[in-house]
């Protein structure tokens, strides 16, 4: 009995050891050591308990601590992680979000539900919820004044090229009405205080406006995220028709590349620190004075380094603004200094992290444009 199960383990670390194997199938994280015996995919512990509320779908064991037998490490090895994923996700839109290990809990539980147990991949040119072109609903929104979440009605349009929501189901006329490609969405569980919240930013007038909403159904909110996205997709297809499927995947929706909170100054460099929110979306530094604001109270364009600008650890000698965190950083653009700190050097550290990530890369012409514009508002 010992030597058949040295002989299973000594089967399971070789299968284990592949390295289509070396990656969790669902997020992408390194080393997973748990794998769905009724699936045949190597998986990391956080989707693992995803698999396990699903139980109909999926049977998942610890590599290491549970005891697999022969027919199961079997199974394993004739399928594993590539096997599978040719069958669960074939056929993939393009435009659809796949999450990795560092997106929130409904994002990765969703896909992991529509891969497996909806099985919406696994057909050619299978009719999606998020793929129509229209999509129309409830989403609960923020008062932008009250701060209460109530329900409106949202309608997403490809033929129209926008998003428009109302404040009554009843309503003729839409509170907005936001062209699709000016409309970013990301997900916020932490800041809205709710595990489906998502984040539906939008410039109007070349500034960035806030809508904060959530869903009760986890499947619901992705859907409307993956909507957003198709329609982003089959616009710009349209508008740049030279450009490959991957150029215009790569402009839909964005992660913001850092938030939260540090202290700033004002332009004189003389008046007190205060506390505000910011968020770094790309080249937008914008800084709020709470997280759940609507609109900026400023926004701060970061261009490339080849253009003048840099990130320094500190601020300048002499700097005469009172400040209660001590971590300093200072961006410098062509025109002025910006000065922020820091409650901790982890914080300070991750900032210049971020701004330095956008400040070595090349301004594209549309970025030139953004420069100018901020230039001349100031």
């Amino acid at each position: 009995m010992a030597g058949g199960n040295e002989r299973s383990m000594k089967a399971l670390k070789e299968v284990w050891r592949r390295a289509e194997n070396s990656l969790c199938a669902d997020c992408g994280k390194p080393d997973p050591d748990w794998a769905s015996s009724t699936l045949g995919v190597f998986i990391c512990l956080s989707c693992s308990g995803i698999h396990r509320n699903i139980p109909s779908i999926s049977k998942v064991k610890s590599l290491k601590m549970d005891h697999w037998d022969d027919a199961q490490v079997q199974f394993l090895a004739k399928h594993g992680n590539a096997v599978t994923k040719a069958t669960y996700e074939a056929h993939i839109p393009i435009y659809y979000y796949q999450p990795t290990y560092n997106d929130c809990q409904v994002l990765r539980e969703q896909w992991i539900r529509a891969k497996y147990e909806r099985k919406e991949f696994t057909e050619p040119g299978k009719q999606l919820p998020y793929s129509d072109g229209v999509k129309e609903g409830i989403l609960w929104k923020r008062g932008r004044d009250n701060g209460q979440f109530l329900p409106r009605k949202f309608l997403l349009s490809e033929r129209e090229g926008c998003l428009k929501y109302f404040t009554k189901q009843d309503a003729k006329e839409p509170k907005i009405n936001v062209k699709i490609d000016v409309i970013n969405a990301t997900f916020q569980p932490v800041k809205i205080g709710n595990p489906n919240g998502l984040q539906i930013t939008y410039l109007k007038d070349n500034k960035t406006r806030n809508i904060f909403v959530y869903h009760e159904s986890g499947k619901e909110v992705v859907d409307w995220f993956n909507a957003i996205r198709s329609v982003q997709f089959h616009y710009l297809k349209v508008a740049f028709p030279i450009a490959s499927d991957n150029e215009i995947k790569n402009r839909l929706t964005r992660n913001f590349l850092k938030e939260g909170y540090m202290e700033k100054t004002g332009p004189k460099q003389r008046e007190a620190f205060k506390k505000r929110w910011f968020t770094l979306d790309h080249r937008r530094l914008m800084y709020f004075k709470d997280p759940l604001d609507a609109f900026a109270k400023g926004e701060v364009f970061v261009g490339s380094r080849e253009n003048g600008y840099s990130v320094q650890k500190g601020l300048p000698s002499g700097t005469q603004g009172s400040f209660s965190w001590r971590y300093g950083l200072t961006i410098v653009t062509p025109d002025r200094e910006y000065l922020f700190t820091c409650e901790t050097e982890t914080d300070q550290l991750d900032w210049i992290a971020a701004f330095t990530s956008v400040i070595n890369q090349a301004m594209t012409p549309q970025e030139y444009a953004i420069e100018a514009y901020f230039k001349f508002k100031s």
